[in-house]
């Protein structure tokens, strides 16, 4: 039962600056539909100094494309803390921005594919009929408004 231990007195005195951008993190080549989690991600420093941490869950993932096109690559998944350290007030922890990553055993498997064109059709045909269902309603409606308010009035004048 060893204890990890750092020597902050480096950052007694010090003001660290833990602004960060990841402009872009990824395991492989990119697939459609596939956004990384963590491009673009940005922290601004505030005034409590701590740790950023970024665990990363990394999945081998085979993509195959509409043509036969098959891509191996990599996935991830990321959840992040923060927990405040500073060295100054006996925090325990070392100021700075990590990334962990762990690669996972289970490989995903995505396969890209177009609907037939019969299914196409069906849905064309659900379409219509729903558009001709609906106006029907609509014009019964207007036709028989009329009558419905002329009886109406007769109704009450008798």
């Amino acid at each position: 039962h060893g204890k990890h231990m750092h020597d902050m007195s480096a950052f007694v005195d010090s003001k660290l600056d833990l602004t960060h951008k990841i402009n872009h993190l990824s395991f492989g080549e990119a697939f459609p539909g596939w956004k990384n989690p963590l491009d673009g991600v940005e922290k601004k420093a505030s005034d409590e100094l701590g740790m950023h941490e970024y665990f990363v869950k990394v999945v081998p993932t085979t993509f195959r494309g509409v043509f036969g096109k098959v891509i191996k690559t990599n996935q991830y998944s990321v959840t992040e803390y923060f927990r405040a350290s500073d060295p100054s007030k006996g925090g325990r922890f070392l100021p700075g921005v990590f990334i962990f990553y762990d690669l996972s055993p289970i490989l995903i498997e995505v396969e890209e594919r177009r609907k037939s064109f019969f299914h196409f059709i069906v849905q064309l045909c659900a379409i219509v009929g729903g558009v001709y269902t609906v106006s029907g309603m609509i014009d019964s409606s207007i036709y028989h408004l009329p009558k419905m308010l002329k009886k109406n009035r007769m109704g009450k004048n008798i």
